[in-house]
C-alpha cells in the first residue's frame, strides 16, 4: 500500500527532527498524490534538490538529483517545476554536513 504524500512528509519531518536536522515545508502539494522534492541547503550558498524517481533497471524507487549548485539556481529550478506541477510538495532541509536521510530504509 502506497503512503499518501502528506503522511510521507510528516514521517520524513519526524525522522529529521529526531536526528536534530532542521527542515520545513516550503510548498504544500496535494495531500494524497502530490510528488515530493527535497531541497538540501548546506548553509554555504549551495544547495541540492532531490526528486523521487524509478530505477528503470530494478523498478525500485530512488532519489535522484534534479539540480545542484548555487542556492539561487536550485531555487529557480524548483520554481520551474512548481509552475508545471502545482501539486508538488517542497521540503527544505538545512544541514551544513549535507545530511538528508533520504538514503534510509522506508524513505524511497
Amino acid at each position: 500500500m502506497k503512503l499518501t504524500a502528506d503522511i510521507w512528509v510528516s514521517a520524513y519531518l519526524t525522522r529529521l527532527r529526531l536526528a536534530a536536522i532542521p527542515a520545513f515545508v516550503v510548498a504544500r502539494g496535494d495531500a494524497t498524490a502530490g510528488a515530493v522534492m527535497v531541497k538540501l541547503n548546506t548553509l554555504d550558498g549551495r544547495a541540492c534538490c532531490y526528486q523521487r524517481s524509478f530505477d528503470l533497471m530494478t523498478g525500485d524507487r530512488t532519489w535522484v538529483v534534479l539540480a545542484e549548485g548555487a542556492e539561487h539556481d536550485v531555487d529557480q529550478s524548483i520554481q520551474r517545476q512548481r509552475s508545471f506541477d502545482p501539486d508538488l510538495w517542497v521540503i527544505e532541509v538545512e544541514d551544513k554536513d549535507g545530511r538528508h536521510l533520504l538514503d534510509q530504509d522506508g524513505l524511497t
